[in-house]
């Protein structure tokens, strides 16, 4: 007798994990490792979640009608081509089960996220990987890959754990590329924290083409990872689709509260914007003096490089400070550090500093 068996591909995939969060011995660490808000959540999100406990046993609006109404205010953009999820992860994984299959391929850059490949091989797809060029995506080598087998090109934009980005026009460049059976998805996690002239998010490729979406977030400016909610901006036939094989209530209304809440609060966006545009020069600044390589980030994270990451990093957690290794990715010469609180981001400095002897 045999036992049930998954599909072909799915024992391929290695499971993500998540940055650590706790140190044995360590009551009070600093975690830079999962690239959360610095800041938190609004204190008026906190409110707007707590305030819905009481009417836990009623169900939420599966449409996530208010919450694509404001998103569609904040961004100008159109409410019907937005579509909700349980963190923008399950938008990713709602476009690979509903675009790919069997014997199909799925491209993203070297260094790209890894939910990428688990969402290919979890419908049986192949993922692909196109090399990059300074940690940076490359177009020309995203276009050398595709294939008549190619379904989607995922591509974050910035990019995780790099830090970097294509500028619009490159983004442009790259969808003319594509066949027009190839959807682009643009994973726009980061872009509330992107402070250059020529970064687009990738809304108005949406809006000009049948085969372009955007995702995005509320678990990194937002401060609100804990409550998964992400959503994405799609042509017409696409929400639709996904319409059709989402949860039908796969936000939960706590998530909703609060992110109406949230993107109600337009001050504190603005204070955790600015926080983090300073304090990532900052540390850039401290720690290029240090001797240390830093990629030049348009996120809430820095990418450092170190003749021994996996020291540098036993030496970080030995002070309590918890930061990314990203060997995973293909870089086990770097370390990619959340940018924090004030004090946590000099805390980190300082200990590097220690560890380099400086």
């Amino acid at each position: 007798m045999t036992s049930p068996q998954p599909k072909p591909g799915i024992l391929d995939i290695e499971a993500y994990v998540g940055g650590v969060s706790k140190l044995p011995g360590i009551e009070r660490v600093i975690k830079l490792s999962s690239n959360e808000g610095a800041l938190g959540p609004s204190p008026r999100a906190v409110e707007a979640y707590r305030a819905v406990g009481p009417d836990m046993h009623r169900y939420p609006d599966g449409h996530a009608t208010h919450l694509r109404d404001l998103l569609a205010e904040r961004w100008g953009l159109e409410a019907d081509r937005i579509v909700c999820g349980n963190g923008s992860d399950d938008v990713l994984q709602l476009l690979a089960r509903a675009y790919c299959g069997q014997g199909d391929e799925v491209l993203y850059s070297e260094h790209g996220f890894l939910v990428y490949p688990i969402a290919a091989k979890s419908c049986g797809a192949t993922p692909v990987t196109a090399p990059e060029t300074d940690l940076t995506a490359s177009v020309d080598a995203l276009l050398a890959r595709v294939t008549e087998r190619t379904r989607i090109v995922f591509i974050a934009n910035p990019n995780n754990p790099t830090g970097t980005y294509l500028p619009a026009d490159e983004m442009r460049r790259l969808h003319a590329g594509l066949p027009k059976d190839v959807l682009l998805v643009i994973d726009a996690a980061y872009a509330e924290f992107v402070d250059a002239n020529d970064y687009e998010d990738g809304s108005a490729l949406v809006k000009a083409h049948d085969n372009v979406v955007m995702t995005r977030t509320f678990s990194k400016i937002f401060g609100m990872g804990g409550l998964r909610l992400g959503w994405a901006y799609c042509p017409p036939a696409i929400a639709d689709v996904l319409n059709r094989i989402r949860g039908p209530f796969n936000v939960a209304a706590p998530a909703l509260a609060a992110g109406e809440a949230a993107l109600a609060d337009r001050d504190f966006f603005d204070l955790a914007r600015r926080h983090n545009i300073y304090w990532r020069g900052w540390l850039a600044e401290e720690l290029t003096r240090l001797g240390l390589d830093v990629t030049p980030s348009a996120t809430n994270f820095l990418l450092v490089k170190f003749a021994d990451a996996r020291a540098a990093d036993a030496f970080l957690r030995s002070r309590g400070i918890i930061v990314r290794a990203v060997a995973s990715y293909g870089l086990p010469h770097h370390l990619r550090i959340t940018i924090g609180r004030e004090d946590e981001v000099r805390a980190v400095a300082e200990a590097l500093a220690e560890f380099l002897g400086a």
